[in-house]
């Protein structure tokens, strides 16, 4: 589990990512909310490897967030390691602000793939995988998709595909929070039944809680280690973590408090009057 620290941190920044989608009047919270901790692992917690002088250093590791959406998490992190800064964060949706809904590699030299329309960055995602084996160089890349993504036609060309190029440096991340934008996953298309269609089409499949820090930065380092092939990540999650009224609701998929519900918000992130103004 998470320290007392990080807990500390994680609850500030759902704070944070909250008011800030707050105040520019829209943003997807429940998703950004389920994937908090795997991005707080990746930048924070040592899974990805970076130098924060260099953004384009060509053997980084690379992080794309295949569902954009949840896009103010991404830079709320990247704001928590010091990547952009705070100013560039807060001007979140405003009219000089670059930071909208979804990562765009315009807004920060730290965003490695434009994206916010769903299925496309697993295949940006093992380009650049296969770039990197023919350059000779040792970084990963890691792709994190949503479970309502893989209804998209495109993330199953790529999953065909990368077994063949033998990328055991991509790794897909999937922020298995059962939800898609209105409904549950398995009203939409039954039970989905995700490692034996991965592992059918080549792939290693491994399983972890995306809510618990370590086990998530265990499970992935240890998987990259021993890769042959290209790996999937399933983090079980909980869509809206951290707010009761959210938690596991398909309702909150992209809807701001009203009055009432903004008690609940309040009184479980410890938000002041003075802190909404």
């Amino acid at each position: 589990m998470a320290d007392k620290t990080d807990t500390e941190k994680l609850k500030e920044l759902r704070k944070k990512i909250f008011l800030t989608g707050y105040k520019g009047g829209m943003a997807h919270l429940a998703s950004c909310f389920s994937c908090l901790e795997m991005i707080y692992a990746f930048y924070l917690k040592g899974i990805l490897r970076y130098d924060k002088d260099n953004p384009k250093w060509p053997d980084r590791d690379r992080f794309i967030l295949s569902k954009g959406h949840a896009g103010l998490a991404l830079y709320a992190v990247l704001t928590e390691a010091g990547l952009i800064s705070e100013e560039v964060y807060s001007s979140y949706l405003g009219t000089d602000s670059l930071i909208g809904g979804e990562p765009c590699m315009r807004d920060s030299d730290w965003i490695e793939a434009t994206t916010g329309s769903l299925g496309h960055g697993l295949s940006m995602g093992l380009g650049i995988a296969i770039a990197l084996k023919l350059n000779g160089s040792d970084a990963r890349v890691y792709v994190m998709l949503g479970d309502g993504e893989l209804q998209e036609g495109t993330v199953w060309e790529a999953v065909m595909t990368a077994p063949s190029f033998g990328v055991s440096n991509l790794i897909a991340i999937l922020d298995c929070n059962k939800i898609q934008k209105m409904d549950f996953v398995a009203n939409t298309i039954g039970e989905p039944r995700w490692r034996d269609k991965w592992e059918s089409f080549g792939w290693d499949v491994v399983e972890t809680d995306g809510h618990d820090i370590e086990q998530f930065r265990k499970c992935i380092t240890e998987a990259t280690c021993r890769a042959v092939r290209p790996v999937l990540v399933i983090a079980n999650t909980v869509k809206g973590k951290g707010v009761s009224i959210m938690e596991n609701n398909p309702n909150w998929h992209f809807k701001l408090p009203g009055r009432k519900e903004l008690k609940v918000f309040k009184e479980e992130l410890n938000i002041s009057e003075e802190e909404l103004e």
